[in-house]
């Protein structure tokens, strides 16, 4: 006995398409595209913008940077007496609001050295 005599011979596909859209205007008045957001503060928006927008146009400052910024997230840890775990320490860059602009920053210093200077950055990784 062939697998093929016992498929159905017609295959049907089902879809979530409407065959008659409702307009832009109503499917707004009835909500499909969920509550509007909510306008957001963001206190550390241009320490960030200032952060992404900086140049590294100097090697002293480049050295600086590389030597400054660590290239992997500082420790996390768990504070253990007699076997049992009192407290766990996160790892810093998940305290920290401006790690990410902060690793960006490095990885531009590291280029600048690299690319414009022609230094070997192997000691910085």
């Amino acid at each position: 006995m062939k697998v093929y005599h016992n498929t159905p011979k017609r295959i049907f596909f089902a879809s979530w398409v409407s065959l008659n859209p409702a307009p832009e205007n109503e499917a707004k008045a009835v909500g499909l595209r969920g509550p509007s957001p909510k306008p957001h503060f963001d206190i550390l928006k241009p320490l960030r913008q200032w952060l992404d927008n900086f140049q590294v146009q100097n090697r002293e400052l480049a050295h600086r940077l590389c030597k400054s910024i660590p290239s992997q997230c500082p420790f996390e840890r768990d504070i253990k007496l007699f076997g049992k775990t009192l407290f766990h320490i996160p790892p810093l860059c998940k305290l920290n609001p401006l790690y990410d602009e902060v690793v960006s920053l490095r990885f531009r210093a590291l280029c600048y050295l690299a690319d414009e200077c022609g230094e070997d950055v192997t000691q910085y990784c």
